[in-house]
């Protein structure tokens, strides 16, 4: 059977709802359609924890999330992350799991009212414990694509860690970088030249003394 072929018309012409966020998000960011896809990556200690924590809370203006917290559990530093970034507020809409295998996170998505936004973190240690190969993570997409999968990965020597991360990071629609307490978009979606997402503004100056 032939596959269908798009005209440069019928490209024009699809249609995205796209987060609909503040200048905050949307300058360094631009505006993403909800479903497109993200990963983000930073060494340890570059504020991506807190990145991720600070996305996910302004995502449940959106829709539910659901934080896939397979590198650090509910250890103490997440649940200290999660009281000074005041994610209380936004009890109802975030939820977090820690033992998800990928075919029974397909089950969980697959009823009513299931989460709109998913955060796999990490993807290393998904793809080590519980089941996310590179094909699985991207069928899984595939079935569900109205809905965003954000994937967060270890780094060695600037790069996402294994083989199977940086494949991963090329089909992803937005690739974001943590360095120095400062989000970088890389991706397709890219914002404003040279605007980043400020994590820490604290931690900024005491590393750099500028913004």
């Amino acid at each position: 059977m032939t596959k269908r072929a798009y005209s440069p018309k019928e490209i024009a012409a699809k249609k995205w709802v796209t987060l609909p966020w503040g200048e905050q998000w949307s300058e360094p960011f631009g505006f993403p359609a909800e479903n497109a896809s993200w990963f983000i990556s930073g060494a340890s200690a570059q504020g991506k924890s807190s990145f991720v924590m600070q996305l996910g809370k302004e995502l449940c203006k959106y829709g539910p999330v659901l934080y896939m917290s397979y590198e650090e559990r509910v250890n103490q530093s997440f649940q200290r992350r999660m009281d000074y970034l005041g994610m209380n507020e936004v009890q109802g809409r975030f939820r977090v799991v820690t033992d998800d295998s990928i075919e029974e996170l397909a089950e969980r998505l697959s009823k009513p009212k299931s989460p709109k936004f998913i955060i796999v973190d990490s993807y290393q240690v998904a793809y080590d414990d519980f089941g996310w190969t590179y094909p699985a993570a991207v069928a899984l997409m595939r079935r569900f694509n109205r809905k965003c999968f954000i994937f967060i990965s270890q780094e060695d020597k600037s790069e996402p860690t294994g083989k199977p991360a940086r494949r991963l990071r090329y089909i992803c629609d937005m690739k974001v970088r943590v360095m120095g307490y400062k989000a970088y978009c890389l991706g397709r979606s890219i914002g404003e030249a040279g605007n980043h997402y400020v994590v820490w503004k604290e931690g900024i100056l005491k590393t750099s003394n500028n913004l």
